[in-house]
C-alpha cells in the first residue's frame, strides 16, 4: 500500500502554477509581523495566551521574535531565487521543518488544553504553510514549465 503521489499533485495544481515569490513574500510578512510583535509586545502576546507575565518568559518570547524576524529576512532575500526541488533546498527545507513541527506542536496544545481562538488561527496558518512547503521541498522541481511546450 503506497501513496498516490499523482492525486497529491492534482491537489496542488493551482499551487504548481504559483510563483514561489508569492509564497516567500507571504511567509516573510507573516513571520516578520509575528517577530516584531513578539519582540516589542511580549506581555501582550503572553496575555493573549492566558499566561502570567514573568521576566524569563518575556525574554524567551523576545528571543523567539528575533528568530521569527530573522527567518522572515531570509525568506525575503530568497524570494527572487528559484525555489523547489534542489534549488534553494536549505531555505525551503528549513521553512518546511519549522511549519511542520509548529503544526504538530499547535495540534498537541489545542487538543490538550481548552480551546483558544488565537492558537487555532495560528494552527490553520501553520498547517497551510507546512502543506505548501512540503509540496515545494518534495514534489516541485523549482523550474517553471513553459505551458506552450506541452
Amino acid at each position: 500500500m503506497g501513496y498516490d503521489y499523482e492525486s497529491l499533485d492534482r491537489c496542488f495544481t493551482k499551487v504548481k502554477d504559483m510563483n514561489t515569490k508569492i509564497l516567500m513574500t507571504t511567509t516573510s510578512l507573516v513571520l516578520g509581523l509575528a517577530g516584531l510583535f513578539a519582540l516589542f509586545a511580549p506581555d501582550v502576546l503572553l496575555a493573549m495566551l492566558g499566561v502570567p507575565l514573568s521576566n524569563p518568559l518575556s525574554l524567551f518570547i523576545q528571543l523567539l521574535g528575533a528568530l521569527y524576524f530573522s527567518t522572515a529576512l531570509m525568506n525575503w532575500t530568497a524570494k527572487d531565487s528559484a525555489i523547489g526541488g534542489i534549488y534553494a533546498r536549505p531555505v525551503s527545507l528549513g521553512n518546511f521543518a519549522h511549519f511542520f513541527m509548529g503544526t504538530l506542536l499547535l495540534i498537541r496544545y489545542q487538543l490538550s488544553n481548552e480551546f483558544n481562538p488565537f492558537v487555532m488561527m495560528t494552527l490553520i496558518v501553520y498547517a497551510i504553510f507546512a502543506s505548501v512547503f512540503y509540496w515545494l521541498v518534495f514534489r516541485h522541481t523549482g523550474i517553471a514549465k513553459n505551458k506552450n511546450s506541452q
